[in-house]
């Protein structure tokens, strides 16, 4: 799109990420104070307006970086408070005693979207233009909002807090919270290495397939797709996966497994047919196995740590991973592309993943059998 090379594509990345950065903490913090849902109905149409001045400003002939780059941090200050809102929203409306299933479900429907969006837009990127293509994204956001609208459970009012309350206060609890927590800091420092690491992906992935695979727009939209299948199987299988092995295993053996697999994107090379299958693996097996591990995550996050703190922890988490991790990883990723050229940095960026393991191996997380269990056992060493 414009031309756009690595370091375009990373500074849009950036932008999206600083936006995360900037008012991450402070999203989480009125998260926790007020009601969730108006809020996950606000950015999903808010996020849709913006994808929408796209085709608007390309129709006009007045697409620029610019407004790409506006687009993407607005887009991304949206996205945190989201982020933030509907982990906390899930727990309210369902229990916390089924976390696993809900998220499982919330995981399903991503997946839906993942499996025939891709393909539909890379269908539509040779069919009309990218710009247009973005029009389906900004639908997605509009059925998100009517679908979270029709949503008949009432939503328990918010705790009442002290006059004297401030924001920069609740901000640090949470800080404190995801600081000294056993599992939730393994997991926070894990995720910042693997969104370094991931930000590679995020940048180049595209590229790599296109330029370097000669995949044509249709494949790449393919092989995305092939992700989606593999994270609606994932998200199907979840919750039996966490019940026979345990939620913290889970969320180890299946970013193993995912590790294991990727090492073939960055070894595919050959004929565009088998270059194709190459890529298509880590996807479609990758990313269910990812999607059955971050499942197990978030719900374990649910319910270790309490409501009303919930949404600053979640906050606190989206801005270590996207708004530390990310920008950091795009800019990193950038200039190895252009050092040592898109194939070198995407194993690079493999490396960094697998590598992140190690902050769960060395941790509680894996003899975490059930969220329920470790709070029972932790209250009773406390008592």
């Amino acid at each position: 799109m414009l031309g756009a090379g690595p370091f375009e594509l990373a500074f849009l990345v950036i932008a999206q990420s600083l936006s995360v950065l900037l008012v991450g903490l402070v999203a989480g913090a009125w998260v926790d104070r007020l009601r969730r849902r108006p809020i996950l109905i606000a950015s999903d149409v808010a996020r849709a307006a913006l994808l929408f001045t796209i085709p608007l400003a390309q129709a006009l002939g007045a697409l620029r970086m610019e407004q790409l780059y506006a687009v993407a941090f607005l887009a991304g200050c949206l996205d945190v408070v989201f982020s933030a809102a509907y982990p906390a929203y899930v727990p309210s409306l369902i229990g916390v005693d089924r976390v696993v299933e809900g998220n499982s479900k919330l995981a399903t429907s991503s997946a839906i979207a993942e499996v025939g969006g891709p393909g539909l837009a890379g269908a539509l990127v040779q069919i009309i233009s990218a710009p247009f293509a973005i029009l389906v994204d900004a639908l997605s956001y509009l059925v998100s909002a009517l679908s979270v609208a029709l949503i008949r459970t009432p939503e328990p009012a918010r705790p009442a807090r002290e006059a004297s309350s401030r924001v920069i206060g609740e901000i640090a609890e949470g800080l404190r919270v995801v600081r000294g927590h056993k599992v939730v800091f393994p997991l926070a420092a894990r995720s910042i290495i693997a969104h370094v690491s991931g930000a590679f992906y995020g940048v180049l992935y595209s590229l790599y397939l296109l330029n370097e695979l000669h995949l044509d727009p249709f494949l790449l939209g393919i092989v995305i797709s092939a992700g989606g299948v593999g994270s609606l199987v994932g998200s199907v299988f979840a919750s039996r996966v966490v019940r026979a092995i345990g939620i913290g295993p889970a969320i180890v053996w299946m970013a193993a497994g995912a590790s294991a697999i990727g090492i073939l994107t960055p070894l595919a090379q050959g004929p565009v047919a088998l270059a194709t299958i190459m890529v298509f693996l880590p996807q479609l097996i990758g990313d269910g196995l990812q999607t059955i591990g971050g499942v197990a995550e978030i719900s374990l996050v649910q319910g270790l740590v309490p409501d009303r703190i919930l949404g600053r922890t979640n906050a606190t988490l989206e801005v270590i991973s996207h708004g530390v991790g990310f920008p950091i990883g795009a800019l990193i990723a950038a200039f190895i592309a252009e050092q040592i050229g898109v194939r070198g940095a995407i194993a690079v960026g493999w490396a960094g993943m697998a590598a992140s393991l190690l902050f769960l191996v060395f941790s509680p997380v894996p003899r975490v059998r059930t969220a329920a269990e470790y709070v029972a056992t932790e209250a009773a060493i406390s008592s």
